[in-house]
């Protein structure tokens, strides 16, 4: 589909809490129509019927320009057969200036920017398409995984600032404070003089259930027998009060994040397995990501939820962007440096991250480049986003092939 085609019908819309505005692109700059929608149901079907009358009713002739890559609406638009295309909002801000000096902004404006944003510019934006029912599971599964983790942290710094103001012996068995078993201690060791009336086979039982052996019943209990720290009246009561309601909120955090981890795992497993002959390219796709050195669970994952399109595409370009790997020059007349990429998505950035951390410990040829930049004088960080370059680089090429990382084969070659 290109803009140029006379026949094509261009459309802006811009979303809103309650109702969206529609803008369909006329020939003149003052032959736009515009119309108000209700974010519903009943709203999204009035749309598609009133720009299907526009196209005459050929749903291909309908091209949309949308902020938002995903929604109700975009895929409303999508299963009837109309072209979608999304932009980034920096973008739009600077298209909006063609349009405006005066700063302004309101819906209005947006959907016409947007409509004729594309129907000039179509090149700038990113075409759509509906994603297959096992990556919008895996993406919402990854990316909940990665919403508990942080609460989890988020609770967990705050049950170690409070076991800081009156309890700090504790910390001493577990500085992190980040385990089911010292969650248990501390219920049932709320305070300091509650903590020094538990009986050793009462802290064993816990230490076995929990199989924690790096620590023994006397190591525990001569933590808690030590000398408590000079709090105010009321501190300890107060502050034991705050910790124990912490402590069901993180045990249901762990719940939830093994529960999340364990989805994610059967969902690789299944597409790994390949017993759905209609999907043969991803199976032999997580197969071959699942081959890499140094990509676990986690890695998998994150790569196939952010970033399948280019993955899918064998677009290593576009992929080295996403994740953060490719640097950015600037250079403006004899001035020229060279930075990293800030703009991408940060999930696939920590990701590769990971993934080039273990590629260096695991892999003798990541671990040569690894060292090799660091002679250079690199940082740790900047050798690791060169790694993670030369995996992803490894990855589409394998993927373009279909074929598994071998070792003796890289190695020979």
């Amino acid at each position: 589909m290109g803009s140029e085609d006379p026949s094509l019908v261009h459309v802006g819309i811009d979303l809103g809490e309650t109702q969206f505005q529609v803008c369909v692109v006329g020939e003149g700059s003052s032959d736009d129509e515009q119309r108000g929608f209700a974010h519903s149901g009943h709203g999204v079907a009035e749309v598609i019927e009133w720009l299907k009358e526009k196209a005459g009713g050929q749903a291909e002739r309908v091209a949309v320009a949308i902020e938002t890559p995903r929604g109700p609406i975009v895929e409303g638009l999508l299963q009837v057969g109309f072209a979608v295309f999304s932009l980034n909002p920096k973008q739009l801000d600077r298209f909006r200036d063609r349009f405006t000096l005066a700063g302004s902004k309101d819906d209005r404006l947006d959907a016409r920017v947007l409509g004729r944003s594309l129907r000039t510019d179509e090149w700038a934006f990113r075409r759509l398409r509906l994603d297959p029912g096992w990556l919008v599971r895996m993406r919402e599964a990854s990316r909940l995984e990665d919403e508990l983790k942080e609460e989890q942290r988020r609770l967990v710094n705050r049950l170690r600032a409070v076991l800081q103001r009156y309890h700090a012996e504790l910390l001493a068995l577990l500085p992190s404070a980040d385990e089911p078993w010292f969650w248990d201690l501390v219920e049932q060791a709320p305070t300091p003089a509650a903590g020094k009336k538990l009986s050793p086979r009462r802290i064993q039982k816990l230490l076995s259930e929990h199989r924690i052996r790096r620590l023994t019943a006397d190591d525990v209990v001569a933590r808690l027998r030590e000398p408590e720290l000079p709090v105010g009246p009321g501190v300890s009561e107060a502050c034991s009060e705050h910790a124990l309601l912490l402590v069901p909120r993180l045990h249901l955090l762990a719940q939830q994040l093994g529960r999340c981890q364990a989805q994610v795992q059967r969902l690789l497993d299944e597409l790994d397995s390949g017993e759905e002959p209609a999907q043969t390219n991803e199976h032999r796709d997580v197969r071959i990501l699942r081959s890499l050195p140094g990509v676990g669970r986690y890695v998998v994952a994150t790569m196939l939820a952010e970033a399948w399109q280019p993955l899918e595409n064998r677009d290593y370009r576009t992929l080295r962007a996403v994740c953060g790997a490719a640097p950015v020059t600037k250079q403006s007349g004899r001035m020229r440096f060279v930075q990293m990429r800030y703009a991408c998505n940060h999930r696939l950035r920590h990701a590769v991250h990971h993934w080039a951390w273990n590629a260096a410990r695991l892999d003798p040829r990541a671990a040569l480049l690894y060292e090799a930049m660091r002679e250079r004088g690199l940082s740790h960080a900047r050798a690791l986003r060169g790694v993670a370059d030369r995996m992803l680089k490894l990855a589409t090429t394998l993927l373009e092939k279909g074929e598994l990382y071998d070792e003796a084969l890289r190695a020979a070659a």
